[in-house]
């Protein structure tokens, strides 16, 4: 007969046996949970949506109310444009191809700092309306804008985008065209351009370590990694 947990010499009988089992299975699905919540949420409740909305709210409000709001918001906006950004740290290499992920979460929060905008601009509260809410919950795609430098105003013309992502190769649903270039005034190349693509959700792994690869016309890539994994 297979002997009782012991704790301190003695066995763990009934209810504490069955308890500790149960605070050991709770632990585990907690730090399961923490590592998931880090990926890129697909699906998100309603309540989910109004948090994100208030976690994009709160800090814009603590900004304009304080003594130097000009400055404030630009290092509000400065942290956020890092928050979904994957490939270079525009801060270490201000011409290294990246990108945005305009995630559901990225889109609610954006919404939320336009909340705390039009409230203090309006004097009362604004607040986006459910229906609303509810079609970025309901969003089918991710928008990821890419940011590139080229040598000529026209160097991102026909380029394309897609995700690899082990052996499998993700193609967006669309993209738009690239902007001309625009003068880039640090080091580098002397252009740098933008454009957008929209990839399903359904499409890829939202949590998995991602190779975005970009092809240009001549046949040239460039590429570079992106955790998914760290974005919400």
């Amino acid at each position: 007969m297979r002997s009782a947990p012991m704790a301190g010499g003695r066995p763990i009988e009934g209810r504490a046996a069955l308890g500790a089992l149960v605070m050991a299975w709770s632990v585990a699905a907690w730090m399961g949970s923490a590592e998931m919540a880090y990926a890129i949420d697909v699906k998100l409740t309603m309540e989910e949506a109004k948090k994100a909305l208030e976690a994009g709210r709160a800090p814009m409000e603590k900004a304009a109310e304080s003594s130097k709001p000009d400055e404030e918001i630009k290092k509000l906006m400065k942290q956020v444009s890092l928050t979904t950004r994957v490939g270079a740290d525009p801060e270490k290499d201000p011409c290294g191809a990246s990108a945005i992920l305009r995630t559901k979460r990225y889109r609610l929060e954006a919404f939320g700092r336009q909340e705390a905008t039009e409230s203090k601009k309006q004097k009362k509260e604004v607040r986006m309306p459910d229906g609303f809410i509810q079609k970025v919950v309901d969003m089918p795609n991710m928008e990821v804008e890419i940011q590139l430098c080229g040598d000529d105003e026209y160097f991102a013309d026909g380029v394309k985008v897609a995700f690899q992502q082990g052996s499998k190769t993700i193609h967006p649903i669309d993209m738009g065209p690239a902007e001309r270039g625009r003068k880039n005034e640090g080091q580098g190349p002397a252009y740098r351009s933008r454009f957008t693509a929209r990839f399903a959700y359904d499409g890829f792994d939202p949590s998995a370590k991602t190779k975005v690869v970009i092809f240009f016309p001549d046949g040239k890539t460039e590429e570079f990694e992106a955790d998914f994994s760290k974005v919400k």
